[in-house]
């Protein structure tokens, strides 16, 4: 049994499936409450049931993996050969997700490095990437998180939500915030800024909103070679088109990937979001 580094994550890193099966990346699974029913994100409710929902105004949570879960899933790694394990999660100012990863590393069979990356999406799922490309090159769990938090230090994402309503009543963003955004015909862009989803830009009518967030990503990218991931809820047109022309401008750009967001991102922002994440290599 060969002995590796091994890379958890968890389902919020919006990972393509192919490309967690390749680099061997394990996502450990954040719960979405919809009424009175608690189900895993990524394998027991769709985006299109969550849009529906949320639509209809039903109460819908969120919850962090139980350290049960993650030790679980650290036993599993453990035993298909890992010498160690790297376990980058969301940021800790929007989820107890690293917390629980914390408790149950203690727990371990072998050495957890658990990591608070700061990040959500595929600002995660490009942290987890550079980790895992570490650690098959041969690199030690220290370089993989090295690498990790190097890739996070230099992200920068941005989002485009309708309302912010949904985020003001889930808690990731605060009531003066929320005011932001609340007046007639303004629409919002936002930040992730130390963690936390902050204020960016407020703009007049949802055209004007997407292109300025493209002028904002494509700046953002200049002249390095980047990845960047285009994310939405119930918005597959618009992030087609936004991606196409974020090809056409971003001159280094390296990968393109455009998702629609799990449940968990879905709950917080609601249908209508556009997210790009710009990663520098």
């Amino acid at each position: 049994m060969s002995r590796h580094v091994a890379i958890v994550t968890d389902s919020t890193a919006y990972l393509p499936p192919r490309t967690m099966e390749r680099h061997g990346i394990t996502a450990v699974p954040l719960t979405v409450v919809l009424g009175d029913r608690a189900l895993e994100e990524g394998t027991e409710i769709s985006t299109r049931s969550l849009a529906q929902a949320l639509q209809k105004r039903r109460p819908v949570t969120t919850s962090r993996p139980s350290p049960q879960l993650f030790a679980e899933h650290y036993r599993k790694v453990a035993e298909s050969g890992a010498s160690a394990i790297v376990s980058l999660h969301l940021s800790a100012e929007l989820s107890g997700t690293h917390d629980a990863a914390l408790l149950a590393a203690r727990e371990a069979p072998v050495a957890v490095r658990v990591v608070d990356t700061g990040m959500i999406a595929m600002a995660l799922g490009f942290c987890a990437l550079a980790a895992a490309e570490t650690a098959e090159a041969g690199g030690t769990a220290d370089e993989a998180v090295t690498a990790a938090e190097k890739r996070a230090s230099g992200t920068s994402a941005y989002f485009y939500v309708d309302t912010l309503d949904y985020l003001r009543r889930g808690g990731r963003i605060g009531a003066a915030q929320a005011l932001f955004g609340s007046a007639l015909a303004v629409k919002p862009l936002l930040q992730l800024d130390g963690g936390r989803i902050e204020p960016l830009e407020k703009v007049r009518t949802a055209s004007r909103a997407i292109a300025r967030l493209e002028e904002i990503a494509a700046d953002r990218a200049g002249n390095a070679e980047v990845d960047i991931a285009v994310h939405h809820l119930a918005a597959a047109d618009r992030a087609s088109a936004l991606a196409e022309r974020l090809r056409a401008r971003v001159p280094r750009l390296a990968d393109l990937h455009v998702s629609e967001v799990g449940a968990v991102i879905g709950a917080h922002t609601g249908p209508g979001l556009l997210g790009v994440v710009v990663s520098p290599r």
